[in-house]
Parts: structure tokens; sequence; C-alpha cells
């Protein structure tokens, strides 16, 4: 077939939306239909940990209508994912499968960072002028429901993502909860704000010069699309606009600025906090100059799904994004960058040797990538401790692109390489895990307990290293001159292991030049 109907649902804390696209390699991706219902969820979830029934069946009426509509377009795949309203409710797994069952419609739910990668996805493959406004300091900023998240930049690389329960929905019920007035709204949520962005700016933004937001958001991408405000700027504008709404906002009734700006009444509180968060964002960072593209989560799911079937392909290089924020998790916690690459790349080298016999895939080799540049990050909480506080650092910190369930999967393969290996009945004990995402677990702590093996004094010992397998052993040759009887010594228990997880006997053989 010449092209393919993808549809990608979006279901929101404040809207559900879908978009139908024909993606096609000759012509690219072309949005055929767009729909949209507002539908309140985030405020049950957030604030009772569930969904109410009323909303549930609003909820389910929708989504049945949404396939009705998929038939029509004939959409051959889709994608349905839930944010944070869903992903907060306690009763999460009850709730997916009676969408599925009533609707017809599988719902996956998004972590944080696999939600704001897409996002940032639907940015990125905007093209020439996202590479072009990333050359200089850039932030995206990207406001959702429940929290906000911002992504620094620096020289083309995305260097930190930081998630802040600032979201529009939280905002607006928190002002409700204390009865505040609109005309009240500007100095709490900027007092609610301050707290938490200057936290932020200590921490991550020291020295750093932000001169772009790249804003994602459901209300002021909305107006500045509508309004061409600035002429033909193709929705770039400055504080003097976000300045002109406030007074708008601050100034007139809700029917005057409904009509203003044709929106309805109800979206006027969430715009005004969106307005303020905007406000103290460009204040904390800097940033003098916005860009609001309009791109949405249905556009960074489907360009996902355009990208993993071949349809198009993006110049920017999403994986060296992920990398470089790793690599700044590691510099924050005094790790040793020379050390992490010699690991890396001992690592790497096993697990290309062996991609007859593993069984994995080239994501789990970046996750093994990770795993060394974070092997030993809890050094900066304790020496002692070290296997424990690198596993409590990595589940605890964002790395935007990487689930939750990667992450744990990261987490535990560098707890491992340090201490005695939990089998499955044992770790599932004490922690949600799956026998297969065990089992990925179980191979990287091999590779990875080897590489450490072969660098035990970390002094980087080896010119090269040569791995092969050879009638059932795993030949690693090192190229050295310097005295590797350490590493020899306490190969030992490394190799035992990983010869129990891959039937494989690791013999390391030295290479001198004389």
């Amino acid at each position: 077939m010449a092209y393919s109907t993808f549809a990608a649902i979006d279901i929101g804390s404040f809207e559900i939306s879908m978009k139908i696209y024909e993606v096609s390699q000759k012509k690219g991706m072309r949005q055929v239909d767009y729909i949209a219902h507002s539908i309140d969820l985030g405020t049950d979830s957030y604030t009772k940990g569930k969904i109410e029934q009323e909303r549930l069946d609003e909820l389910f009426g929708i989504l049945r209508e949404f396939r009705k509509i998929m038939k029509t377009y004939r959409v051959e795949e889709y994608k349905a994912y839930g944010t944070s309203a869903i992903r907060e409710t306690v009763n999460r797994n009850i709730l997916l499968s009676q969408i599925e069952q009533i609707t017809g419609i599988k719902v996956e739910v998004l972590s944080n960072s696999e939600q704001r990668f897409l996002d940032y996805k639907s940015v990125a493959f905007q093209g020439a002028k996202f590479e072009k406004f990333i050359e200089k300091g850039t932030a995206i900023y990207d406001v959702g429901g429940g929290s906000v998240q911002i992504s620094l930049f620096n020289k083309d690389n995305l260097i930190s993502t930081q998630n802040m329960r600032l979201g529009v929905l939280r905002m607006q019920e928190r002002m409700n909860k204390m009865g505040a007035s609109m005309r009240q709204y500007d100095a709490l949520i900027r007092e609610l704000a301050q707290s938490q962005l200057s936290v932020y700016k200590k921490l991550y933004l020291k020295d750093k010069e932000i001169d772009n937001l790249i804003i994602v958001d459901d209300y002021i991408s909305n107006i500045v699309a509508k309004e061409r405000i600035d002429g033909p700027s193709d929705n770039v504008f400055g504080k003097e606009t976000v300045e002109r709404y406030l007074k708008m906002a601050r100034e007139y009734g809700k029917e005057h600025i409904a009509s203003k700006l044709s929106i309805s009444e109800s979206d006027i509180p969430p715009l005004y906090i969106s307005l303020i968060l905007l406000d103290e964002v460009m204040s904390t960072t800097g940033a003098t100059t916005v860009w609001a593209p309009g791109v949405t989560l249905c556009d960074g799911i489907a360009y996902e799904y355009a990208e993993s079937n071949n349809f198009l392909s993006s110049g920017h290089k999403f994986e060296n994004d992920i990398i470089s924020c790793a690599m700044q998790v590691s510099k924050r916690y005094m790790g040793s960058r020379k050390r992490s690459e010699t690991l890396e790349n001992i690592a790497c080298r096993i697990f290309d040797a062996t991609k007859e016999v593993h069984g994995l895939t080239p994501r789990d080799r970046l996750l093994l990538r990770l795993c060394a540049m974070l092997h030993d990050c809890g050094k900066y909480i304790s020496m002692q401790n070290l296997a424990e506080c690198s596993y409590g650092i990595i589940m605890s910190t964002e790395i935007i692109g990487i689930s939750h369930k990667e992450r744990m999967i990261i987490a535990n393969a560098v707890k491992y390489n340090q201490l005695p290996f939990e089998y499955y009945e044992e770790l599932s004990s004490h922690e949600s895990i799956e026998r297969n995402d065990h089992m990925r677990i179980a191979k990287l702590t091999a590779m990875l307990r080897l590489a450490n093996g072969l660098d035990r004094s970390h002094k980087m010992k080896f010119k090269n290293v040569e791995v092969e397998i050879k009638n059932g052993n795993l030949n690693i040759t090192v190229s050295t001159d310097e005295d590797i009887a350490l590493e020899k010594g306490l190969f030992g228990n490394r190799a035992d292991f990983f010869e129990e997880v891959f039937n494989l006997k690791p013999v390391i053989r030295q290479k001198r030049s004389f």
C-alpha cells in the first residue's frame, strides 16, 4: 500500500483528542482530521485518586465515538495513551481493563518521561526551525494538567530535564480549594511557582544562558496561533506579548476576554494560570523569545509511529539526547568520565560479540551504555553503600525518553554489579517485575560485571579489547604491557555469573606489544 492510515489518541487531564494521519514514505505525514472533547479527568485524579463514575461514562462515550470515526477512515493502526490523569489513579489497572472492555480501545499509560519525550519529538520533527532555534541556549517548557517539565539544551544537546508539580489543573484546583478569586490568582500562583523555580534555578541553571523557550501547551499556543499578534512571525513572540495577555486577563471580564480571543469562558482561568506560569519561567530562565509550534502529544505519537515504521526520519539523533542526559546525571554525582567511557566501551564490545546468544535488542544496548555511565553514581552519597545509593539515585532521577520500567532495569543492573544477584522469586517478592525483564536485568548485569572486572583497578590499562566466541568460550584479548594480575585475580566471580547466564566461559588473554 502507498500509505498507511494511523490514529493517535491522547487521554489528557482536561481533554481527550484524536488525530488521524495518512503516512507514506513518498509524502511523509499528513493530518486528515482532528477531534477533541473537553473533559476534566485531572481534578478527580489529583484530589481523590479515582475518576468519578459520571466522568468515566463520559470518557467511555467519547472513546466509543472515536472508534466509529476510526472505522469510517479505515484506520489500520492506532495508539491510545493516557497521561497523568490516568497515571495517578489508584485503580489504574481496573480502569484500563474497563476502557478496553467497554470501548474496544486498548489504552497504555505513559510514564512522565515517555510523555515528555513524545512531546519533544513532535517539536524536533519541525525540522530546520527546531535545529536553528536550539543553536542558542534553549529550554522546552512542556505544560500539562498535573505538572510542567523544563528540558534544557546546550549547543544542540539535551542536557537535563526536570518535572515540577505546577500543572495548570493542579494549580486551578489549589485556587478553588483556597476559594481564591481571579484577582488573587496572580500573587498566589507566583508564590507557589517561585518556591519550586528558585530551587530549580540553583540546581540546574547556575551560569547557563537561556535565550529561547519552546512552549508545548493547550492554551497559550492556541491563542497565539489564532491571533498572529506579532504579524507573520510563525508563532514566535516575546515577553511583551505575555504581559499584554496578562493585562487583558487582569482588567477585563470573562465575557470580553472570551469574545476577544475566541475561546470559551471556562478556558479563561486555565489560560490565565498558564500565562502567569510562563511569565515566571521566563523570569527564572532569563528567556526573551518564545516559540509556540502548536504541536500536541498526538503529533509525537504519530511521528514515533512513522519513524519506527520507516515512513520518515528525523535528522535529530534522539538517542544522543538520552545519552547526554545520563552523562549530565553522572557528572552531577561526580562520576569519572574516562572510567565510564572505558566501561561502556568494554561492555558494548561484549554485547556486540554475543548478539547471537543473548537475544537482546538495540534498545537493551542503549540501556547497557546507561548502566556503564551511571554505575558508580552512588559513591557521591556513600562509598560503603555504593550499590543501594546508586539504585536510589537512578530510580529517583528522570531521564527523558527512558520509561519507568527501563529505569528499573538500569537501576537493578547497576545495583547487582556490586551486590549478590537476586533471582526472580526473591527480587519479585519486593519489586514489581516481569520474568522477561528480570532476564534482561540478569544479562545486562552479567555484561556489566564482566566489563567492570576487566578494569577493576580503575587505571584503564587496556589500549584495546577484542571479544569473540570460540569453542564455548568468550575469549577476551586485552592489549597492554602493564601488569594485569589484579584483573585476572578478581575476574573469577564475575566470569562465573556470566557463564551461568550465557553458558559461555569468559577467558582473559593478554597481548603485549613486545
